[in-house]
């Protein structure tokens, strides 16, 4: 891992060069977890691809202050996890249940499953969903991070701006309740 550490490290420090080959390494390297991080939080599709680009953006804009002290994934995902936060400051968003599972039914559509697989998956995925929508925001987050891209709880704490025992015990509640939700 600390190779892809350094290659992200490299790859920042050669777009602030100006290789912009660089940055698109980066971009799609890192732009599906990204994206899907960022889509599991917000309420839309729409604000989803507005953050997207926004975290991008704001990528872009602060090249010349990246620090290499943190993973680039560390300080990519920040900076997405502080747009949304700002995104729910402006309109706390209510998931829209029909909206989530038009998502679903879409990413099974588009991974191309076979029909007989697709309900179950799609079940399963359903339930995974409405057990994160009824997570309060800090646990669902936690979660992503660590589900989704495999972060450790220094990266979660730096990330979230809470300390290491806090991300850990938002982990643990985060599990459980999962745990509860979706198992039948």
């Amino acid at each position: 891992m600390d190779e892809r550490r350094d290659h992200d490290h490299a790859l920042m420090q050669a777009y602030v060069a100006g290789d912009a080959e660089a940055f698109r390494v980066l971009y799609e390297r890192h732009r599906g977890g990204l994206y899907r991080f960022i889509l599991y939080r917000v309420d839309t599709r729409h604000t989803a691809d507005e953050l997207f680009q926004e975290t991008w953006s704001r990528v872009i804009a602060s090249r010349e202050r990246y620090r290499p002290e943190a993973q680039f994934r560390t300080w990519l995902f920040q900076i997405a996890h502080n747009l949304v936060v700002d995104s729910y400051r402006r309109k706390r968003p209510q998931a829209s249940g029909e909206e989530n599972e038009r998502i679903l039914q879409m990413q099974a559509a588009d991974e191309g499953e076979q029909p007989e697989c697709v309900l179950s998956t799609f079940e399963q995925r359903r339930r995974l969903q409405l057990a994160l929508e009824q997570l309060p925001d800090e646990q669902r987050t936690v979660f992503l991070l660590r589900m989704e891209k495999g972060l450790g709880l220094e990266e979660i704490a730096t990330i979230t701006g809470c300390g290491r025992e806090t991300a850990k015990s938002r982990l643990r509640y985060a599990l459980k309740r999962i745990r509860e939700l979706v198992t039948p």
